[in-house]
């Protein structure tokens, strides 16, 4: 839950009071994932162990969280300095939120990884197979927020949609058993959730919903604005070590993933590691990145994003793109190439 702006600016003040490292001391940073500590995780990981972060003179902490939604409270009270969020929600954070300027600074997720995740038999090998179909969607999930952008970009009829709500731990299983003719989830996630259940893999289709028409960028590095004030260089370092730790990542998933392990006691080897090895593929290793480096964002293609936001969200104080992602803190491009 989002909380107020009262309650978020006294954090902001209590918070800085942890920030204050000693003269040559290392500076702390609590740094919050969105989710478990799974494959895509695996980068920060490797930039704590091998030192990235240290040789920046920081003192980096990672916690599991609990949902895209989640880092972003945690960054704005500043029980965290730093954390990875869903930019699409962080943008409607500051809607509501237009006097707490928090915004990403690294670009993770170049395509997003929202997904319309179904079985080989049901028939949808398209989004407007979905008309006569029952969709099984969490209603705080992430891939669901975007469902009336999709539903306008390819021209299907919500009407003859019908939308269960059901629960996140719930929702593959309830497709494997044919309860639901398809999900709303992360790719990497729905797709591996479901391989567990036995389901074969050739016959589970994923639709990207940024192969079908939505201009949504996805999880990018968040920063407490008052921490970025105070101590630029330190985010500049971390930053630059967490490029480090995805650039080794790119390099050798395999020994990115013993970093994860370590810290992930009933994780699989073979499951983090595919799952780490499909979000590069599909969500980090985009040609965008390959030309232009990793990190950055298009502004033109960001405000397209933000005019889609708009199909499924009523805006009250529409924030522009320099708003919710800045560049500042990036080194240049040719310092922020992953091959």
């Amino acid at each position: 839950m989002i909380r107020t702006n009262t309650v978020t600016l006294l954090g902001l003040a209590l918070g800085a009071a942890l920030w204050a490292a000693p003269s040559g001391a290392a500076t702390p940073v609590k740094f919050s994932l969105d989710w478990k500590f799974e494959g895509p995780a695996a980068p920060y990981f490797v930039a704590l162990d091998k030192g990235y972060y240290a040789d920046e003179g920081l003192e980096v902490t990672i916690d599991t969280g609990q949902g895209s939604l989640e880092a972003i409270p945690r960054v704005a009270s500043g029980t965290y300095q730093i954390g990875f969020a869903d930019i699409n929600s962080l943008i409607k954070f500051r809607d509501k939120n237009p006097d707490l300027p928090i915004k990403g600074i690294l670009m993770t997720y170049d395509k997003p990884p929202f997904a319309i995740v179904t079985l080989a038999d049901h028939g949808i090998r398209a989004p407007k197979d979905l008309e006569g179909k029952k969709l099984g969607a969490p209603a705080p999930d992430g891939a669901f927020a975007q469902w009336k952008a999709f539903v306008k970009e390819n021209d299907i009829d919500a009407s003859k949609v019908t939308i269960e709500n059901v629960g996140f731990p719930v929702r593959e299983p309830m497709l494997a058993d044919g309860q639901v003719d398809a999900i709303t989830g992360f790719s990497f996630s729905s797709f591996l959730n479901l391989k567990s259940k036995g389901v074969p893999e050739d016959e589970i289709i994923v639709l990207l919903m940024a192969d079908h028409g939505l201009e949504l960028y996805g999880n990018t590095i968040i920063v407490n604005p008052q921490f970025a004030a105070e101590n630029p260089e330190a985010v500049k370092g971390f930053v630059r070590a967490t490029i480090k730790g995805w650039r080794d990542t790119v390099a050798d998933p395999a020994a990115a993933i013993e970093h994860l392990l370590q810290r992930a006691d009933v994780a699989r080897q073979e499951v983090e590691l595919e799952r780490l090895e499909m979000c590069l593929r599909d969500n980090v290793l985009t040609d965008y990145v390959k030309a232009n480096g990793f990190g950055g964002v298009d502004p033109e293609r960001l405000a397209t994003s933000i005019e889609q936001i708009g199909v499924t969200y009523e805006f009250t104080d529409r924030p522009a793109p320099d708003a919710v992602f800045t560049s500042e803190f990036l080194p240049p491009a040719a310092e922020r190439m992953l091959q």
